[in-house]
């Protein structure tokens, strides 16, 4: 099994099989709009522009579990991240990404790379970490996604890599995008 296994839908409303990414490496993103973490959208379309000759793509799936910081409709999401951030990598419609009706995509990729924990030596990894030990502690228990912006580094053949939490910004991830290349 790989991502390849799996499809969505296009914020456009168009359904796409992932196997339409077979030989690419893949970011895959669960994304807010209203989230302190939003600003990534800049480096993400930075590293789609970089890297998108070489073969990497990155999906945006927008999310509003986490804080309910994605309130909008898909066409508000997707005017957002266009007018605000310039993004051109593919955004699909909103999906749930943890519990029991998370988008199967991203059961797979829990799955696959579960949650190793938060770089508290980080100050945004600590300041996410007694946030959510405050407001939401049981997001930090078992492998699902715990917040908005983690990221899933894909190899060519649709395996998982890496697993990035929130706190990661994608700049920092330029050295095991370009290993995955």
């Amino acid at each position: 099994m790989s991502i390849y296994d799996f499809s969505a839908k296009l914020i456009s409303g168009k359904e796409v099989s992932l196997e339409d990414f077979k030989g690419k490496v893949v970011l895959v993103v669960n994304t807010a709009s209203k989230c302190g973490f939003t600003p990534q959208y800049s480096d993400l379309q930075k590293l789609y522009e970089q890297f998108a000759s070489q073969g990497l793509v990155i999906l945006g799936f927008p999310c509003n579990q986490f804080g309910e910081q994605e309130p909008g409709e898909n066409d508000e999401v997707n005017t957002f991240c266009q007018l605000n951030y310039g993004v051109t990598f593919p955004i699909f419609e909103k999906v749930d990404v943890k519990g029991s009706d998370a988008h199967p995509l991203f059961k797979y990729l829990v799955s696959k790379a579960p949650f190793t924990g938060y770089d508290t030596s980080n100050v945004m990894g600590k300041i996410l970490f007694a946030m959510l030990s405050e407001k939401y502690p049981e997001n930090l228990y078992g492998d699902s996604i715990k917040w908005n912006f983690t990221k899933f580094l894909i190899n060519k053949d649709g395996n998982v890599i890496k697993r990035f939490e929130s706190t990661v910004e994608p700049l920092d991830m330029i050295d095991e995008i370009k290993k995955a290349l």
